[in-house]
């Protein structure tokens, strides 16, 4: 049995770090959304704003990679990925859809996993110069706006999870999600 996991949550959060644990907990494969993004940004990195039709063109790399998974990845691979979906925005729930489209036809476990933290932890997180060599956003400005004008997107599911990891530990939070995924899989172990 294949499992799907995507991490969703606002830029800063701790998605990738956390996936790096959770990957080698559940022995699965993570695609980060930054290797959507980036091929196509990198060509862009001088445009300021970014067209608004270039997000077209990272989904069409993402169903591309999902299109990969599906046809040729060993029937029991696990996969993470990670999302920054936004509650209300049309573009993120294409994206939620393109990853839910993936794991039916592989018929694998789908599990999405809202990571939350406090608007302050998350201006903090995101202000790390290390996010800026992999094309991530070190806004503190536009990280806290998001926090109190959004919400990460939240789509009613049989394994969704919500996860407040403002004051955990990425192995920590790796853990809780491992143990929620062992409660969704039809054994349950």
């Amino acid at each position: 049995m294949s499992v799907f996991v995507l991490l969703l949550g606002f830029p800063g959060v701790g998605k990738l770090t956390i996936a790096k644990e959770l990957g080698s907990l559940i022995s699965a494969k993570i695609v980060d959304n930054h290797w959507f993004n980036n091929p196509i940004l990198r060509l862009l990195d001088e445009v300021a704003p970014l067209p608004k039709g270039i997000w077209e063109y990272t989904g069409r790399v993402r169903q591309a990679v999902l299109d990969a998974i599906t046809a040729y990845s060993g029937p029991s691979a696990n996969f993470i990925f990670t999302h920054a979906g936004v509650e209300g925005d049309e573009r993120s729930m294409r994206t939620y859809q393109q990853f839910f489209d993936a794991a039916r036809q592989r018929t694998a476990v789908f599990v999405p996993v809202r990571l939350l933290c406090a608007e302050e932890e998350l201006a903090r997180r995101v202000s790390s110069p290390a996010r800026r060599d992999h094309m991530k956003t070190t806004d503190v400005e536009t990280s806290r706006s998001r926090s109190q004008q959004a919400v990460v997107l939240d789509i009613p599911h049989q394994h969704a999870l919500t996860l407040d990891v403002t004051f955990m530990s990425p192995l920590e939070s790796a853990a809780a999600i491992r143990d929620h995924v062992a409660t969704c899989l039809p054994n349950g172990s």
